[in-house]
């Protein structure tokens, strides 16, 4: 009886390792095979096996015959998956390893690319966003690794794309800069509310944020007491963007904020206008300027 219950038990352990077994993903030990295997799994969107395996190809087989397109197809995989960091770590590692590989450029521009999705989480995908009033921090990265993309491979096949996207990040980059002056003017910092205008005409002369920079600095300079540099800005604004809508019909300037703390309440004044619910909404002219956003613009898709 004993003996019987051993078998039965014995029997029941094997059959459950059996069952536990064919939930494991199988073990490859060929080159080909974890090639394959990844391959099969990035196109189900398996993206953490397909990473494993990845992985375990170029950790075994380091100069076999997929290893330097399994360090590509990683830069892809960590890219799918949403992990930026390994993304310009992984592309980082393939361009030093292999500085004069034929596919080098798809290294830099997966940079460029990672940082120019981070923070797009599902909920600024589907949810009306203003990634124009984010930190742009990847915003700045993603420009800078577009530049080397083109400097370094003009004729890359990523080019195009990598210009589009430029395009978007300066444009995005110049209408913070709009947005920080704006927060600077309500809060009394006029000089640095001024040198953000000034910031967008020396670093982003070509984006739609151009007209809101000149009247940034028409506001800037009468607050800070300097009428002819004021003045200068003004004919510089009537010249080039006379429907402005801080202009009047007869040229002048509508000053949207006062020089005299008097007309602020005394609540604005002791809270530094963080609760001064009369502040004015500040200089935005998009919808005016900006053919991408009266379009409603989605950032170009990516690879």
């Amino acid at each position: 009886m004993r003996v019987l219950q051993l078998l039965l038990l014995g029997g029941l352990l094997a059959l459950i390792t059996a069952c536990s077994n064919t939930d494991r993903e199988p073990e490859y030990t060929s080159e080909a095979d974890l090639y394959e295997a990844a391959q099969a799994q990035m196109r189900r969107s398996q993206w953490e096996t397909a990473i494993s395996n990845l992985q375990s190809l170029e950790e075994n087989f380091p100069f076999g015959t997929y290893a330097e397109q399994a360090q590509l197809e990683l830069i892809y995989a960590y890219y799918r998956s949403g992990d930026a960091d390994m993304v310009s770590a992984t592309a980082d590692r393939f361009i030093r390893l292999h500085p004069q590989h034929r596919n080098v450029d798809y290294a830099y521009y997966m940079k460029g690319l990672s940082s120019f999705t981070e923070g797009r989480g599902m909920f600024e995908r589907v949810l009306p966003t203003d990634l124009t009033q984010r930190d742009p921090g990847a915003a700045r990265d993603s420009l800078d690794h577009f530049a080397q993309l083109l400097t370094r491979f003009p004729d890359s096949i990523y080019a195009s794309d990598a210009k589009r996207r430029m395009l978007y990040l300066r444009n995005r980059l110049a209408r913070y800069e709009i947005h920080v002056a704006n927060y600077y003017f309500k809060r009394g910092a006029y000089v640095a509310a001024t040198n953000r205008g000034r910031y967008v005409l020396e670093n982003f002369d070509t984006t739609p944020a151009v007209p809101d920079a000149l009247a940034v600095m028409v506001q800037g300079y009468d607050l800070l007491d300097m009428p002819e540099l004021s003045a200068q800005m003004l004919d510089i604004l009537k010249l080039n963007y006379p429907d402005h809508p801080a202009l009047n019909d007869d040229g002048s300037f509508d000053f949207q904020y006062s020089s005299d703390e008097g007309d602020r309440s005394w609540l604005s004044l002791i809270t530094f206008g963080l609760f001064d619910k009369s502040e004015p909404p500040g200089f935005d002219t998009r919808e005016l300027y900006n053919p991408e956003y009266q379009d409603a613009p989605q950032p170009p898709s990516g690879v």
